[in-house]
């Protein structure tokens, strides 16, 4: 379904923002897949009638990814498990550095629905380019996914036990929110 015109902002209270890890190297199967949840950011959304240029951009804070669950592994994470992962993102992995994206296109999905999104993530100091789709319901309800390569933004992804446990260079970012009346 085609999203209407206007100008939509979506933060936590619309919906979630989440980073899924996997896990590689040869004590694999001791570590976790995770689901992180990112508890602060803000997207805008601009879908303006006519011709006018539409956008979208989104700011999150790294000091705010919580891990959710936690897959796998030879033991449940604990609270201070997750905490301390969240640390080691934030102060390792992120280094405490600001996330943004902002689009550069945004059109209609190629079937009419929902929209192809192209633009650039700023991530620990450095700029890519992202292309996804947004899927959008009759409900109001988006959801989207891209996968993301840590290297390609120069983050070196965590390994632990001298290496042989790492978390996989590809990690998925989704959002599944509810966009809010205009």
């Amino acid at each position: 379904m085609p999203i209407p015109p206007g100008r939509y902002t979506l933060g936590p209270g619309d919906g979630t923002l989440t980073v899924r890890t996997g896990r590689t190297g040869a004590a694999s199967k001791a570590g976790h897949d995770l689901v992180i949840e990112v508890t602060s950011w803000q997207a805008t959304l601009d879908l303006p009638d006519g011709s006018a240029e539409r956008s979208l951009t989104l700011t999150a804070d790294p000091g705010s990814l919580r891990v959710r669950e936690g897959s796998g592994g030879v033991q449940a994470l604990g609270d201070d498990d997750k905490q301390n992962i969240a640390q080691t993102i934030d102060e390792e992995v992120l280094r405490g550095g600001a996330i943004a994206f902002r689009s550069r296109r945004v059109e209609a999905g190629p079937d009419g629905t929902g929209l192809r999104i192209e633009g650039d993530l700023d991530l620990v100091g450095t700029s890519r380019p992202v292309a996804f789709h947004l899927d959008a319901g009759a409900d109001g309800r988006i959801t989207g996914s891209a996968t993301l390569r840590q290297s390609d933004w120069g983050i070196k992804p965590y390994s632990t036990l001298f290496g042989t446990l790492k978390v996989a260079d590809e990690v998925e970012v989704a959002v599944d929110a509810r966009l809010p009346a205009t």
